[in-house]
């Protein structure tokens, strides 16, 4: 089993091991992937995966979405598989504008309890606030889940009980250019990487007839597709922090679905493609799961998703 793993690695694009550069180019200008005439896309939603795991034992998936659009940003909060959104904010909505405060709901027996603050929240180019917020959301009397600035939740020290939690799934949704820039860490432990993708013709979006795909992380390049109308699925491995990443991609709708089967007000060119990151334990755990996150007993696995919409 070592040599046949040993033999795997190096078919792999090492990204962590700066010492070993023969599976991959260093971008050394970054005006070839940044370039003018192509304007990063507008990352619309952001929706984090949560396992968090109580005293108890019992474990809880909460999924919190970021959401923006012209004049307004959004949260919401769902737990397990149920679908009805349990808490929903709006700051442009008369009736979920009230950015301050807290709200109590019970699913399957489990009370959960939401504080947050997004009075002050600064928001970068994401969907998703960096800064002056809170989000805390209380599982069964034990502190389940914190987002933000924690020093300003004054309740704090009044839960002794803090659960455990572990960010297992994240997908961004993007709208605009062929351009997507985003940061992921595949291990709670590892380092923030930067993930740079791009879709242009050979000609810096001129040539569109001979699209070529480029993935980056951390400025270097770890895929380059030719051709991408006939490559428009694949997948390459990566090892990143010591782990083995599975970069997936399908762009088949970027070219041949039409409006309706895409949900795009046009035709063929602007469906949605789909790039996928996800760290695995061992060679017989390469899936595509692009809705389903199993829960595991061991290493906990995490995967990102991108979503990408040309208009």
């Amino acid at each position: 089993m070592r040599g046949l793993m040993s033999c795997y690695s190096e078919l792999a694009v090492q990204v962590s091991d700066k010492s070993s550069c023969s599976n991959y180019k260093t971008v050394s200008n970054s005006v070839s992937l940044s370039s003018p005439k192509l304007i990063p896309s507008i990352q619309t939603a952001v929706t984090n995966i949560y396992k968090t795991t109580l005293s108890t034992g019992i474990s809880h998936v909460i999924t919190v979405t970021w959401c923006r659009n012209s004049t307004a940003h959004g949260l919401q909060i769902n737990t397990g598989d149920d679908p009805t959104t349990a808490f929903r904010l709006n700051t442009n909505s008369g009736l979920f504008r009230k950015k301050k405060g807290n709200k109590a709901f019970e699913i399957n027996d489990s009370k959960y309890e939401v504080f947050y603050d997004l009075s002050a929240a600064q928001y970068g180019t994401g969907a998703e606030p960096v800064d002056g917020y809170y989000v805390v959301i209380i599982v069964d009397s034990e502190l389940g889940l914190f987002l933000g600035d924690m020093s300003d939740f004054k309740k704090m020290k009044s839960y002794k009980q803090v659960a455990k939690f572990d960010l297992i799934s994240r997908r961004e949704c993007f709208s605009g250019n062929t351009l997507y820039s985003t940061k992921a860490k595949f291990t709670g432990a590892g380092s923030c990487h930067d993930i740079l993708i791009r879709c242009t013709g050979d000609d810096d979006g001129v040539n569109v007839k001979s699209p070529t795909l480029t993935v980056c992380v951390d400025k270097r390049v770890v895929i380059r597709v030719k051709r991408l109308h006939w490559n428009f699925r694949g997948n390459q491995t990566l090892f990143v922090d010591g782990l083995q990443v599975d970069l997936m991609w399908d762009v088949h709708n970027w070219f041949f679905a039409s409006g309706s089967e895409s949900g795009a007000v046009s035709g063929p060119g602007s469906g949605r493609a789909v790039f996928m990151f996800r760290t695995r334990n061992g060679l017989d755990s390469r899936l595509w799961l692009e809705d389903l996150v199993k829960m595991k007993d061991e290493k906990q696995e995490f995967s990102l998703f991108v979503y990408a919409t040309k208009s």
